[in-house]
């Protein structure tokens, strides 16, 4: 038997792997992507950088030389100094009141004055004097009296006769007019000279001689009867005339402790002379709009009207009035505020504290 040969064994056929494709691998991505970008920001520098520094060197080559340009210094005055601060509360003084200026107070006025009144009050020490009135308003006076000038006032006719005895004629002195003279002179003008001239008694520059005693005394109304004074009627006492404004004046039980005419703690102040003199002509404005009126507004009633006014003195406009009086009675205190404006233009002082503008507030009290 024939051996037969078995053919050779094969080999098996190998497999091929696939490789990964980038960024499919979420291990690795990361790393890929980070790789990627650095490339590219570097490929991007390598291929700007010299056209960065072209750039440059343009621009330093276009640059003119340095020079030494003029230049102006303008000094910048230093900011205005602070406005002083604005009188703070205005009050009306007694005119009849001593001047003394106050140590310190925050009132200001038409005149100098320290606080003092009749009776004192001791232990209390007030910018006010004590007074006696309203609690329910703020009151800024302490006196009251009137503008107009008070018509004088006829003594009543005697009941009788007075007594011829009372009544002496006064002597008459003897005048002699001033006598002549007579004037000798020689002809050398170096010479003495003499005036000869009579004395006489009583000699007096009257043009004519009058008859009358030697020992009188002299009094040129000695031609009219004096008559004497009756120690049963005596002369009234004269007083000092009041001129202030009518005044409601506020309860104020708490004085100060020093005697004199009444009288309250304020400085002198232009402001205070003008507001003065202002609220003279607002107060005779205001009776004159009431005298002039049928019917007089309700009693107890009250306006007030706050204004501006410029420098200038004109009346700007009526801010604001609260009112409890009529239609009559609010319309009054306007008008004593508008008709006479027009006031007084500001002093230079006063537009320094004030301002070229102010507001200013007014009540006015029916009683």
């Amino acid at each position: 038997m024939t051996p037969s040969a078995a053919p050779p064994p094969t080999e098996a056929p190998r497999r091929r792997r696939s490789l990964p494709l980038p960024f499919r691998d979420p291990d690795s991505r990361s790393i890929q992507i980070g790789v990627a970008a650095t490339l590219i920001i570097h490929l991007l520098l390598l291929l700007l950088a010299p056209r960065i520094l072209r750039m440059d060197t343009l621009r330093s080559a276009a640059r003119p030389p340095a020079r030494h340009q003029p230049f102006n210094i303008r000094v910048i005055p230093p900011p205005p100094a602070a406005r002083p601060p604005p009188p703070q509360r205005f009050v009306e003084a007694n005119p009849n009141a001593p001047s003394n200026t106050p140590d310190n107070t925050k009132n200001f006025s038409f005149m100098n004055q320290q606080a003092a009144q009749e009776k004192p009050t001791p232990n209390h020490k007030s910018d006010m004097p004590s007074t006696q009135g309203r609690k329910d308003i703020e009151s800024n006076q302490i006196v009251t009296g009137q503008l107009s000038k008070p018509q004088p006032v006829v003594p009543p006719a005697p009941q009788t006769p007075p007594n011829p005895a009372q009544a002496q004629a006064s002597p008459r002195r003897e005048q002699n007019p001033l006598p002549g003279f007579e004037k000798d002179e020689g002809k050398n003008p170096e010479g003495y000279a003499s005036n000869v001239m009579k004395p006489t008694d009583n000699a007096q520059a009257v043009p004519n001689k009058v008859e009358g005693s030697k020992d009188a005394p002299l009094d040129d109304s000695a031609t009219a009867t004096i008559a004497k004074i009756d120690p049963n009627h005596p002369r009234a006492r004269p007083t000092l005339e009041q001129r202030v404004r009518p005044a409601i004046f506020r309860d104020n039980q708490f004085g100060t402790e020093n005697m004199g005419i009444t009288a309250l703690d304020a400085r002198f102040n232009n402001y205070g002379v003008y507001l003065h003199r202002m609220l003279e002509i607002i107060q005779q404005q205001w009776d004159n709009l009431i005298d002039a009126s049928r019917t007089y507004p309700p009693e107890g009633s009250e306006v007030t009207v706050t204004f501006r006014l410029n420098s200038k003195g004109q009346i700007v406009e009526i801010v604001n009035h609260k009112t409890t009086s009529n239609e009559q009675g609010t319309n009054a205190c306007i008008g004593a505020i508008r008709i006479p404006a027009p006031y007084d233009k500001w002093t230079d002082d006063m537009i320094a504290v004030m301002g070229n503008e102010t507001d200013l507030t007014i009540v006015f009290y029916y009683e």
